[in-house]
């Protein structure tokens, strides 16, 4: 099972390492993390090729704000160290595993290609 306590010491390195890697952005305060942290866990227990990032963010706030954290609990997924989805809130595990699925059948080339796009629009409108 690849679920691993990030910081942001070793945040580039663990997600470089990783094709797919989720993100659960997280407090110990948080009623909500708290009902989450088990599903994160069972889930990240079937997928070992997969990293599940737990992100505390009281400890890690330079983490949590260059993902822009604003409500937890927060999953984000990274594929080929690129945001593919975010979403703050509790999600249900077979929510989890259709994410899963999703972003593994997710063709990268067409996402970095629309990426270009919206980058060449966006110079185009400045």
């Amino acid at each position: 099972m690849a679920l691993e306590q990030l910081t942001k010491e070793n945040f580039e390195a663990r997600v470089a390492a990783h094709d797919i890697v989720i993100l659960d952005f997280w407090a110990e305060w948080c009623g909500p993390c708290k009902q989450f942290g088990p599903i994160f866990e069972k889930v990240a227990s079937e997928y070992p090729e997969i990293l599940f990032g737990k992100i505390n963010t009281e400890e890690e706030q330079e983490l949590a704000g260059y993902f822009n954290i604003r409500s937890i609990p927060t999953v984000a997924i990274l594929r080929e160290g690129i945001g593919v989805f975010m979403q703050a809130g509790m999600l249900p595990e077979e929510a989890l595993h259709d994410l899963i699925r999703q972003v593994k059948e997710l063709n990268m080339d067409e996402v970095r290609a629309e990426m270009a796009k919206q980058q060449q629009e966006a110079a185009n409108n400045a």
